[in-house]
């Protein structure tokens, strides 16, 4: 039977079992997110002498950080010479140059205090899926060694198939994601950092200082707030124009070990697919296997017809290429937020003075949680960085691509709008099997309904609490997810995934969202 959690779910290390938010509270810092770009952002200020308090609407790494491959890389989704075209040469060196300090920030960290999470340096390798693509490889490879990065032309991978052309990118990495955020939260809590779970963040009132408002009625007051939760839920417009949102696929299948050699492997297809090779024993594996991780066959959240075909073209691909590995045991999904000019989010959140936040991070974010604390604990001090001006969130796609693409994915959000026009998929609930979903008309209201496998209906407003976008059923994952901004939320309308804070509605309420409230605005 295949697991449908990730294959570091299961992992043993010690997770941090802090409690919730009990009473109001004030630090330096607040950061909003116990994943990787949280957890290091916060020891990150903790090293700066800053006192820090994070909040976890769940648990330490139960969002997207959970859901990661662990690639460690400076190769990118977007190529390094479309990067020359949108940045300069400088801003390519400069992503170049910030992606390989993230890479080794994790290996120093990891040295340093002793995290015991498995990172290895491997070589990554971009390969052509056909020979039309490789005069493609011939640019980035030119555009990569301009950019700073040690890049070899070799003419097939070390994977035992059939490939075309590739280049090797030198010293990147992988690692063991929820271990290091183990040996996090526990170094950061030995260093006087405070870490909540169970903290429900309901809005953000900007002002010096700002105030974190939890769903409980408890505050947290602090000179400034970090917001990392994989997309921000404080900028409830201004953001969502210039990312789009995206399923990502995994799976994992054992294979006896040293047949395949570890590296980063990255194909140019469309969508495109990856491999790399994890050890994970604690996930049920004897001492003579390993793990190969194989993901990809993304699209955008709650726009595929058939969400379990992710899964069943990435097992296709696998066994055509890699016969020798045995039947897949953990799949999972996560999800990737594509900016539009290529490069991630990192900095003050526009029209705030003392709010940041981290977002935009492709299918890098183990990379960019890495960045962002490089980059955020000198921001949070006021203090210059050299690579701030390209990652800032106030700044606008303005090449030639990136505006077409802008144009494309806000264009594909104004259709789902019209969806408000249309019919529902089923006209009644008795249509609808057990454990299933569907969204029916009644009147001028759409309503999301869910059959559990008792025969029970559910109903919730069909409207997103966002900014108002109409939910799919995604049958693959029992979930409802909204085709516009990305929010996701369970079969009973359960908030699973921003950017919305609130649950969906009653079936008879109205759709409401608590916003970032400017500091002259009580309620």
């Amino acid at each position: 039977m295949v697991d449908t959690n990730s294959v570091w779910s299961r992992t043993r290390a010690t997770l941090s079992e802090a409690a919730s938010l009990t009473q109001d509270l004030s630090v330096d810092v607040c950061v909003l997110g116990a994943g990787i770009a949280g957890l290091l952002t916060a020891d990150a200020l903790l090293d700066r002498g800053l006192s820090v308090a994070v909040l976890e609407r769940a648990s330490v790494g139960s969002g997207q950080t959970g859901l990661t491959t662990a690639h460690l890389t400076a190769v990118l989704d977007s190529r390094y010479y479309m990067l020359e075209r949108e940045q300069g040469p400088e801003g390519a060196a400069l992503t170049a140059e910030s992606h390989t300090a993230a890479i080794a920030h994790i290996e120093q960290l990891s040295q340093r205090a002793g995290l015991l999470c498995e990172f290895e340096r491997v070589d990554g390798y971009l390969y052509a899926s056909d020979p039309s693509s490789e005069s493609e490889l011939s640019q980035e490879a030119d555009a990569a060694i301009r950019a700073g990065l040690h890049v070899q032309a070799v003419e097939h991978i070390p994977l035992p198939f059939a490939s075309g052309r590739a280049l090797k990118f030198a010293r990147q990495a992988q690692f063991h994601p929820m271990k290091l955020l183990a040996g996090l939260a526990r170094r950061i809590e030995s260093r006087g950092g405070r870490i909540f779970l169970q903290t429900h963040v309901d809005a953000i009132e900007t002002g010096i200082p700002a105030i974190v408002h939890t769903q409980r009625g408890h505050q947290v007051r602090a000179s400034s707030v970090v917001v990392a939760t994989n997309t921000p839920i404080n900028a409830i417009f201004s953001m969502h124009t210039k990312q789009a949102p995206y399923r990502t696929y995994a799976l994992a299948a054992p294979v006896r070990r040293g047949v395949l050699p570890h590296g980063l492997y990255w194909d140019t297809e469309d969508p495109y697919h990856y491999v790399r090779m994890a050890q994970a024993p604690e996930a049920g594996l004897p001492a003579d296997r390993e793990w190969v991780i194989v993901g990809g066959e993304d699209h955008k959240v709650g726009q595929s017809d058939d969400p379990k075909s992710g899964w069943t073209m990435l097992e296709q691909w696998l066994r055509k290429r890699l016969p020798m590995v045995e039947t897949p045991r953990y799949r999972w999904s996560g999800q990737v937020h594509e900016p539009a000019d290529g490069l991630g989010f990192i900095g003050k959140s526009p029209g705030s003075e003392n709010v940041f936040l981290i977002t935009g991070h492709s299918g890098n974010g183990t990379t960019y949680g890495s960045l962002a604390a490089l980059l955020l604990s000198d921001l949070v001090l006021g203090r210059e960085n050299r690579w701030q001006h390209l990652y800032d969130p106030s700044r606008k796609p303005l090449g030639r691509s990136s505006l077409r693409r802008f144009a494309h994915e806000n264009l594909n959000v104004a259709r789902k709008y019209a969806e408000w026009l249309t019919p529902g998929n089923v006209d009644s609930v008795q249509e609808i099997p057990n454990g299933e979903g569907a969204v029916i008309r009644r009147g001028l209201k759409k309503i999301a309904v869910y059959v559990d496998p008792a025969g029970c209906a559910h109903e919730r407003s069909a409207v997103c609490p966002h900014l108002g976008g109409v939910v799919h059923w995604n049958g693959a994952e029992k979930s409802w997810d909204c085709p516009c901004h990305g929010s996701r939320f369970d079969a009973y309308g359960h908030v699973l995934v921003g950017p919305a804070k609130q649950d969906l509605a009653g079936a008879n309420e109205p759709a409401r969202e608590r916003v970032e409230r400017p500091s002259h605005y009580r309620s």
